[in-house]
């Protein structure tokens, strides 16, 4: 597969498109990995060095992959952090040229919003751009709790109130346009047993959900979600299979999270646990619902 990746970028650490591109490529896919910023490290440290990309740097080095002629031949695009809603009017043209010249390329948005104990920590134009731009178009969708929180505008506490809100984005505004599934992560409600977490894979017709054990940190890494995105694309694109898609995900970034807690990092330990992405050690099974 060919994935055209437009997200962050960080020097130290693994986020956005260093928690996607090297999973992606372990599993034998070529990545078009495209900078929406420059980062010393992710901002969860409270210090960085870096600036966000401008919008027509990244529409410049999307052009010049397009001009390439190869969008043809791009099976994907996986967005995640945006600087600014001026970058998202970028990802969305992006989408729209991949889309014209290949019919069967998806959108995988990761609408990177915030999270539990952190709240927003995106520009204030974000969340809209997301919840009114960017949902609406994208074929699949992978919001966290928290997310699907402010994208819905509900507070989840249920597993029946998740299951719908997630399907509420997939026919946003009561049309019949929407992304086909809606992946929702870092779940916890008031049925998630003590020390579980769980992930939630939504179709119109369908629902799936998994149940992992929650690990416990010092200080939780960054940068889970990002790889999540890019672990259920790959599986969901060479499979069709949103259940199979769903477990092996969840198994795969399971390995990675217990080797970054063995190793005591706040980092994920994406490179060391590089043959569990592929195999892992672990499967978790998906539970239709």
């Amino acid at each position: 597969m060919r994935i055209l990746s437009i997200q962050s970028h960080v020097a130290y650490g693994y986020v956005g498109n260093r928690a996607a591109t090297f999973p992606l490529q372990r599993l034998g896919h070529d990545v078009w990995a495209v900078n929406t910023v420059e980062f010393s490290n992710h901002t969860g440290y409270g210090a960085w060095k870096g600036r966000v990309a401008a919008p027509q740097q990244v529409r410049d080095v999307i052009d010049g992959i397009r001009e390439r002629g190869v969008f043809g031949r791009c099976d994907a695009v996986l967005s995640g952090y945006l600087g600014d809603a001026a970058l998202g009017e970028v990802v969305l043209d992006a989408v729209a040229a991949v889309r014209s010249a290949n019919r069967a390329a998806v959108w995988c948005c990761d609408p990177v919003i915030g999270d539990v104990g952190r709240g927003v920590f995106v520009r204030p134009d974000i969340p809209e751009f997301f919840r009114h731009r960017a949902v609406p178009l994208a074929d699949v969708v992978t919001p966290n709790h928290f997310e699907l929180e402010v994208l819905t505008g509900q507070t989840i506490t249920t597993l029946d109130a998740a299951r719908d809100a997630a399907r509420g984005l997939l026919a946003p505004n009561g049309h019949a346009v929407g992304p086909r599934i809606a992946l929702v992560t870092s779940l916890r409600h008031d049925a998630t047993a003590d020390g579980s977490i769980e992930m939630l894979a939504v179709t119109r017709a369908d629902a799936w959900r998994i149940v992992t054990p929650l690990l416990t940190f010092a200080i939780a890494p960054n940068g889970t979600g990002d790889a999540v995105a890019a672990l259920f694309l790959a599986e969901w694109l060479a499979t069709a299979d949103v259940a199979q898609a769903l477990s092996i995900t969840a198994s795969a970034i399971f390995a990675v999270l217990e080797a970054t807690a063995r190793a005591g990092e706040r980092e994920l330990q994406l490179v060391a646990a590089q043959d569990a992405l592929a195999a892992p050690p672990r499967r978790f099974a998906a539970t239709r619902l």
